[in-house]
Formats: C-alpha cells, sequence, structure tokens
C-alpha cells in the first residue's frame, strides 16, 4: 500500500455525474465515491438532499507516477466530456492524504437515508434503530456509488413500494450498488436478477446482498441486454454478456440508467416485462423525456406514470397483455 493518496474532485450538475463517474473509475481501482448534498437530521446519522445542488465525485490515486498518470488520463477525459456537451464540470482539486486517512476518508459522505415511505438505506458503520413497517437494507457502496440521495434512486423507491408484489421475480438492469435489487427483496420480491457492465459494481452488489443475508436470492451477472440494433448502446469489455430473449420475462423490470441508454435497451426491457407486469424506467434528465419515452411507448409500454422531482424523472408503466 502507498503510504499517502492523492484525492482527485470534481463538481458538477448531477446529469453529469454518471458520465465522470465513468471517466474516473477507468483509472482508479478502488472506484468513486459521490458526494451528494445533505443536511443532517436527529443525531447527525441520517441526512436528508439537498434539491437541485451540484454533486462532487472524489477518486484516490496513489500519491506517485502512476498516480500522476492517473490524473493527466482523468483530466483529458473530462475534457473530452466538456467537448461533447457536458457543461459545469469543474477542474480538478487535489488533496493528499495518508495512508490512514485514506482508509476512512470516504466513509463521511454516507449516512443513514430514508427512501419511499418505508425503505432505510443503512451503512454498515452507522446505527439506526427502524420504526415498524420499515425495512433496512445495509448497504456499503465501496467507493463506488452515491448516497441514494439521488432523486432518481428516492424515486425509484416510491415507485418500487407501490409497485411489487409478494413472490414477484425481478429484474434489474444497472445495478449499481445493488440498492434496488436489495430493495425489492426486502419488499417481498423472490429473486432479482441483477445486471451491471461494470465489475466493480458487480461485486459490491454481491456483498451488498451477502451482508443483507440475501445472496441465495439474487443472481449477480457482468451483463446488459441486446439493444435495439442488436449492439449494445455503447463499446462494451468482451467479459461483458449480451442477453438476449433468454434472459426470460419477470414480474417487475427496474432500469435506473440515462435515457439515451434507456431509449437504445428500450425493446429489450419490454421483451423482459411479462405482459401485465410493471416496467420502472429512471435516470432521465427532464430535458430528455421524449428521448426515453417515445421508444418505450413504441415497445409496448402503457399506462405510463411519472414521479418527478426536479430536473429528474422516473416513469412506471405496465406491458400491455
Amino acid at each position: 500500500m502507498p503510504d499517502y493518496w492523492l484525492e482527485l474532485s470534481v463538481t458538477a450538475e448531477p446529469e453529469a455525474v454518471e458520465a465522470i463517474s465513468e471517466v474516473m473509475s477507468r483509472y482508479a481501482n478502488g472506484g468513486v465515491a459521490i458526494e451528494e448534498p445533505y443536511t443532517l437530521l436527529d443525531d447527525g446519522q441520517v441526512a436528508q438532499t439537498v434539491p437541485d445542488a451540484p454533486v462532487t465525485v472524489h477518486v484516490y490515486v496513489p500519491a506517485d507516477a502512476s498516480g500522476e498518470e492517473a490524473r493527466a488520463r482523468i483530466e483529458e477525459g473530462l475534457w473530452h466530456l466538456r467537448q461533447i456537451g457536458f457543461g459545469n464540470i469543474s477542474e480538478i482539486s487535489t488533496k493528499r492524504l495518508a495512508e490512514k486517512d485514506w482508509e476512512n476518508a470516504w466513509k463521511e459522505f454516507y449516512h443513514v437515508a430514508h427512501l419511499g415511505k418505508r425503505t432505510v438505506i443503512k451503512p454498515s458503520w452507522r446505527e439506526y434503530e427502524p420504526a415498524a413497517g420499515e425495512v433496512v437494507v445495509e448497504l456499503d457502496p465501496g467507493m463506488a456509488f452515491g448516497t441514494g440521495l439521488h432523486p432518481t434512486t428516492r424515486n425509484c423507491i416510491l415507485a418500487l413500494e407501490e409497485a411489487i408484489h409478494p413472490g414477484d421475480r425481478v429484474l434489474d438492469v444497472g445495478s449499481g450498488s445493488g440498492i434496488l435489487s436489495l430493495a425489492a427483496l426486502k419488499l417481498g420480491a423472490s429473486s432479482v436478477l441483477a445486471l451491471d457492465v461494470s465489475p466493480v459494481a458487480v461485486e459490491a452488489t454481491r456483498a451488498n446482498a451477502a451482508a443483507n443475508g440475501l445472496a441465495d436470492k439474487i443472481d449477480v451477472r457482468l451483463a446488459t441486454l441486446e439493444g435495439a440494433a442488436g449492439e449494445p448502446f455503447t463499446p462494451l469489455s468482451s467479459e461483458v454478456a449480451i442477453l438476449g430473449e433468454e434472459v426470460g420475462t419477470y414480474d417487475l423490470v427496474l432500469a435506473n440508467i440515462i435515457a439515451r441508454v434507456i431509449a437504445q435497451l428500450a425493446p429489450a426491457l419490454l421483451r423482459a416485462t411479462r405482459p401485465g407486469g410493471t416496467l420502472i424506467a429512471s435516470g432521465i434528465i427532464a430535458e430528455r423525456r421524449q428521448e426515453a419515452e417515445e421508444p418505450l411507448r413504441a415497445a409496448g409500454l402503457t399506462d405510463i406514470r411519472e414521479f418527478i422531482e426536479g430536473d429528474w424523472i422516473t416513469l412506471m408503466g405496465k406491458r400491455a397483455d
């Protein structure tokens, strides 16, 4: 282990965070920490988000030549993001940390969070006594994911609480830390197939499932669904499986991604939803709503409802019988 680390931080609007995280994670094996703005309630353990505020993304690299090379590559990647339209991305700020400080630096960004009406997300190092009727998901993001306070996650949980039925089979496309998969199981799903194109995400989902005693109910794969033109939306590692009709059908399908990817995967998402089943699609910034909604309607999504918070939209609908 290096004696010192560099904490590289970038602040941006929420819609740019996923792209920034992807760039940063390419050059830092430990993943990224996403610091969503919040205020602390009660005893300082429970966090409440600050709507529409900029988000800071942190990454940790060794304070040596390899770390400087990673920083240079990240700067180049961020420059390209600015050129293709991701505005308001700050310059990188750097903080030097000793090994003992690095080990816990990222944990300060994570607190107990109430999502939906009865779902609670709790990092393992925080204390929380649940109220009657609440379900608690113990989630250690492992420096790879946000706090769970993002509007897309909250809206997905709201929709999930309403749509889930005991015994439902669930497909989670773009599982990230596994937060939605684990919430679905805690809320009564019988099984979940969780897919993600990031090995870090797959590892985090498996670890979090084990921590919650749910490893036997979730199948986590480094995979995605087949795109509308027979190809995935973005170039993927050859290790990522592309699943077609063999994925089967599910009572409930979750896709908390971004509008462009939802549009590309819309036919596959609807094929994977059983007739009469529910699809929840999120990660949609308001100005790109039609980019996601029109392909979903064309693929057979009906009875669409919306969950809106700030500029973020979650769509929930049914596959026609």
